[in-house]
């Protein structure tokens, strides 16, 4: 063999064995591949992420989020929510050919390495938009070629696993943007107050421009370079034809707003309720008009902030058709110590006053027992001890049923009560799905109808619902999914008889009209716990119930506070933030009698009522009646030194004995017309007093107090 063959031959073996070698690390190496792209981590599922979870309204609106597990603010949202303009800009600057390649692209690839090599450094990683996605989901950097590797492999199984429009998905939850937050939507409502569902071209290249640097681009700390990256975007979206020059250059010359908007914090009470009902649930879906609830929102606040702390208010709108909530508000600021706005006032059992009264009434008419032109005497009475007076302690002698529910007489109500029986009243109550708390053990009696028992504004707007609706109970209700079962579903049973629930409501519907441009537009009622603990106002048109709480959350007095003065003008408001018109209350039924006492038949010219002798007003004993002695009354006189003159006044009331009375203050008579049954003193100072009342024999009766 020549020693020209003899190299040939030594090159073919070279040769050979080379290719071997090749051929054998090439397969070794696609073993590496396909071992390392056995092991990976399954394709994560999109709905097992871990987001924030999000209370929206009636009309998906949101509400309220809550920061998910790992504290982000990573809102959940669908592509089809976000402008399609912000996906246009995207892919013009990030990935061109997203739409083409399988999640690696050569192209790309071959691009920014000879874009490194001219500019001696790393211009672009060439990553695509699906090894971002692979990024984003392991949560780590990517400067080295191993973890490059590991996110081609990775971007290459989410392709095989998903659509372009899941990955998509999965980065516009995933995005960085500053901070805790993450995703498209939480950018959106934080760095521009509202939805992506509709972008402006500046917003919308802010949005594809905040990733790339989410710290040193933060419209709040870093103006000057988030604009600076925007209008990268902006350029290059008129290079790739998605902008005209025109549109770019007008939305290069927008500001960068470094103001940062809070998160909505609407419904706070009724959001966490719907929460702690369905734990784990990332969207839930309540039945509340979110423009409804902003507005009362707004309201309460402006409401309550005449009233010293720690008063709070309660708001609860409902349609009584659907028995859908439209605004439900717990206290006006939940954020808000001073007034424990965190306890949610619609769900406190409190007594709810004389609010039960129509209930009572409707019930004596069902039974026959009279008809709203029937006489009633409201005399003093004795019903087995029980003496029942009227607020005012005055009595008004004969009146109408008509007259003595729209009076709120406690004397006349309990009367009907006595003949219509407790137990039947509570029975009544429970068909509508109400849930009084009485305590433990003791059975009803007469003193249920003035309060005596404990309802939540909850409760009261649902009893008041199914009298709106001629009777028939239906289920208030907050929540459209996810929903926790009312455990007292309201019977198949009438609260009342169609005819009686009209003659409740016509009753009703004649008080007086705040604000109302005609009459009998809105039946409503008020209630006064005892010792001025609740004032309540609960009223109802054709469509809408409205039910109002002011009080203490604690459960003290709140002195010379009523239904009538604190509650009914914040009924009537909101009554017009429904809407200006309302709607009709139902007409009378066939079976109404609707005359008045000159038409009513004989047998029931006057209630059917246990007639008794009236309890002497000469044999009663002067009494203070509240407050009562010992008390420890807050009026707020340290606010009121710092604050100036015009305090929180103490009122005094009286009953029995005989007028005129004569009011001492630590000895000092006080101003007062002599007929009067109560004292209303304003102290100059915090401190003990001693309150004593005389009246025209010499008889006498005295209280110690502290106030504060």
């Amino acid at each position: 063999m020549s020693g020209s063959q003899r190299r040939w031959a030594r090159w073919g073996q070279a040769t050979a064995a080379a290719t071997i070698a090749v051929v054998s690390l090439s397969f070794c190496a696609a073993l590496q591949v396909f071992s390392d792209y056995d092991s990976l981590t399954p394709v994560p599922d999109i709905e097992a992420l871990p987001l924030s979870e999000v209370v929206l309204d009636r009309d998906d609106r949101l509400l309220r989020a809550f920061t998910s597990q790992d504290d982000k603010w990573r809102l959940p949202v669908r592509p089809d929510e976000i402008d399609p303009l912000y996906f246009k800009l995207l892919m013009a600057f990030e990935d061109r050919r997203f739409l083409e390649h399988g999640g690696v692209d050569p192209m790309a690839f071959a691009r920014s390495a000879l874009q490194s090599l001219r500019a001696g450094r790393i211009v672009s990683g060439g990553s695509t938009l699906t090894m971002q996605v692979a990024r984003l989901l392991d949560e780590s950097p990517t400067r080295s070629l191993q973890r490059k590797y590991e996110q081609v492999l990775k971007a290459v199984q989410l392709e095989s696993a998903l659509s372009k429009t899941e990955i998509l998905h999965l980065y516009v939850l995933r995005a960085p943007f500053g901070g805790n937050l993450e995703g498209v939507r939480a950018a959106s409502l934080t760095w521009f107050g509202k939805e992506p569902k509709r972008l402006t071209p500046a917003e919308a290249a802010l949005l594809v421009a905040l990733p790339q640097s989410p710290e040193t681009r933060r419209p709040d700390r870093a103006a000057d370079s988030a604009r600076a990256a925007r209008n990268r975007v902006l350029e290059r979206a008129v290079a790739a034809g998605v902008l005209s020059e025109e549109d770019a250059h007008s939305a290069a010359r927008e500001p960068v707003r470094g103001t940062r908007h809070a998160m909505p914090f609407i419904a706070p009470h009724e959001s966490r309720k719907a929460r702690a009902d369905a734990p784990g649930v990332t969207v839930h879906r309540l039945t509340l008009d979110r423009d409804l609830q902003a507005a009362l929102e707004d309201l309460a606040r402006y409401k309550i902030a005449a009233y010293p702390a720690p008063i709070s208010m309660a708001v609860l709108v409902a349609d009584h058709k659907t028995g859908e909530v439209l605004a439900s508000i717990g206290a006006p600021n939940m954020l808000a110590t001073a007034r424990l706005g965190h306890v949610d006032m619609t769900r406190a059992a409190r007594s709810p006053g004389s609010t039960l009264k129509p209930f009572i009434y409707g019930l004596a008419f069902e039974e026959g027992i009279g008809v709203p032109g029937s006489f009633i005497d409201d005399r003093p009475t004795d019903i087995g001890g029980y003496q029942p007076t009227n607020f005012d302690q005055g009595y008004q002698g004969t009146v109408t049923l008509r007259e003595a529910l729209q009076l709120s007489l406690n004397t006349p109500a309990i009367q009907l009560l006595e003949a219509t029986g407790p137990t039947r009243l509570l029975a009544r109550l429970k068909r509508a799905g109400v849930r009084p708390v009485m305590e433990k053990g003791a059975a009803p009696g007469l003193a249920i109808g003035l309060g005596g028992l404990g309802m939540t504004l909850y409760d009261l707007t649902q009893a008041y619902a199914a009298l709106a609706r001629g009777g028939d109970p239906v289920t208030l209700t907050s929540c459209r999914s996810s929903c926790k079962k009312n455990e007292e579903m309201p019977s198949h049973l009438p609260l009342l008889s169609r005819k009686a629930s009209w003659l409740v409501s016509d009753i009703l519907s004649g008080l007086p009209q705040v604000q109302g441009k005609q009459t009998r537009q809105i039946a409503y009622k008020t209630g006064t716990a005892y010792g001025y603990r609740d004032a309540w106002a609960v009223g109802y048109d054709g469509r809408h119930v409205v039910s109002i709480w002011v009080g203490r959350p604690d459960g003290s007095p709140v002195p010379g506070q009523t239904g009538a003065d604190a509650a009914v003008p914040i009924l009537f408001d909101a009554f017009q933030k429904l809407g200006p018109e309302r709607v009709p209350l139902p007409r009378a039924p066939d079976d109404a009698l609707i005359a008045e006492h000159d038409a009513v038949p004989q047998a029931l010219r006057y209630a059917r009522v246990i007639t008794r002798p009236h309890a002497a007003s000469n044999g009663n004993v002067l009494q203070i009646a509240y407050p009562p002695d010992g008390a420890v009354l807050d009026l707020g006189l340290d606010a009121r030194k710092r604050a100036g003159p015009g305090g929180t006044p103490l009122v005094v009331k009286v009953r029995g004995g005989h007028r005129p009375y004569l009011f001492m203050v630590n000895g000092l008579p006080q101003t007062s017309s002599h007929f009067d049954s109560q004292l209303v003193w304003t102290p100059e100072s915090s401190g003990f007093a001693d309150i004593t009342v005389m009246d025209s024999t010499g008889g006498a009766a005295r209280i110690g107090v502290q106030l504060k």
